[in-house]
């Protein structure tokens, strides 16, 4: 059915944190499936102002060549108000989803323009105390709209935000990446990978090194690394890509994901990209028993506690040859499993849905 039918498809652009990099490979997995498939690519969070929005929104419209032969999609995520404004009641009413990142918000600051995203105090004064004003206002822009999540209680989260909307579980799919050295063959350390912001657990990095056996090294790469303030003891290598990111997850055993909660607004239930490209290195995981993270399917020790209790977790997993090596092993088996190819099968069985339903109204009217 989906092959008579155009996918637009609203993202960030390539490169733009987590997000874009995750729509690069969720748009070639689709693309097979349908007709033809349009993208339509933005600007990360805070670059757009209501004109520009206006102007998204009309590029979009365009798009839409047939709306009953379409299916709008978008990524939202943190102050992503581009697909959230610009996709709200298409002309010809086509099909609409979107992948909600950071659930149950689909975008927790519908106002951030460019010029609040320039204006922290006035951002969050707008926002924080008008939290529930604004979560009604998502729930009206949400309306019956098919939402993914890439995690089980994400799902259930949007499905007890968005009572009218249909929420589906997914999950986020492993990238491809290069076959590695068995972890319990690497060097004796751990590593900390991201984009470094609030709540990813980078300011604990001198805690964990207190903690750790000093025989353990810790090297520290991502967005942002560089300027952390330097600790004795620990390696920051900053911004890694193809072959530097290669080299930098064969040279730890384990990659140690401190995540805590992130925002005043509630709890949130992101899946970590961060996780998925710890897989796809076939690199086990030690992270803390902190929402999403809690769904483990194998390969990694969950950690209920702070970040003394994973030191402590990390520093027994990476000495124990045997025990790596079992871990290694489950985090092989999910890298075969969550391939892109095999998890956009979720979103094809709720596209179909959605279809059937719209053209069953259609046929009623």
């Amino acid at each position: 059915m989906l092959s008579d039918y155009r996918l637009v498809y609203v993202a960030p652009r390539s490169g733009v944190g987590g997000v874009g990099d995750y729509a690069d490979d969720f748009v070639d997995a689709v693309r097979p499936h349908f007709r033809d498939v349009v993208e339509h690519r933005h600007d990360g969070p805070g670059h757009d102002s209501v004109r520009d929005i206006l102007r998204h929104r009309r590029a979009i419209d365009e798009l839409v060549d047939d709306p009953e032969r379409t299916i709008v999609h978008c990524e939202l995520s943190g102050g992503s108000v581009v697909p959230f404004w610009a996709t709200w009641k298409l002309d010809g009413d086509p099909v609409a989803t979107a992948t909600v990142h950071d659930p149950p918000g689909l975008v927790w600051w519908p106002a951030r323009t460019k010029f609040l995203a320039g204006q922290k105090v006035l951002n969050h004064g707008l926002h924080y105390p008008l939290r529930a004003l604004w979560r009604r206002l998502e729930t009206a822009v949400a309306g019956e709209r098919t939402f993914f999540a890439l995690t089980a209680a994400g799902a259930d989260s949007l499905a007890r935000e968005y009572p009218r909307a249909t929420a589906a579980a997914s999950t986020l799919f492993v990238p491809e990446r290069a076959d590695l050295t068995p972890a319990e063959e690497r060097p004796l350390a751990v590593g900390l990978f991201g984009l470094v912001y609030r709540g990813k657990g980078f300011d604990q990095i001198q805690q964990l090194r207190d903690r750790l056996p000093r025989e353990i090294a810790i090297r520290v790469a991502g967005r942002g690394t560089e300027q952390l303030p330097p600790v004795d003891g620990v390696e920051i290598v900053g911004e890694v890509n193809g072959p530097d990111e290669d080299a930098f997850f064969a040279s730890i055993r384990a990659l140690v994901v401190p995540y805590g909660r992130r925002t005043i607004y509630g709890d949130a239930f992101p899946a970590s990209s961060v996780v998925t490209r710890a897989i796809a290195y076939q690199t086990p995981i030690v992270c803390m028993k902190y929402g999403a993270l809690a769904e483990s399917d194998g390969g990694a020790v969950v950690v209920d506690g702070d970040i003394t209790d994973v030191a402590d977790a990390a520093a027994g997993l990476v000495a124990d040859e045997m025990a790596l090596a079992a871990l290694r092993r489950e985090v092989e088996a999910l890298r075969r499993a969550n391939t892109p190819e095999f998890v956009v099968q979720d979103f094809l069985a709720e596209w179909n849905k959605a279809v059937g339903a719209a053209a069953t109204r259609s046929g009623a009217q």
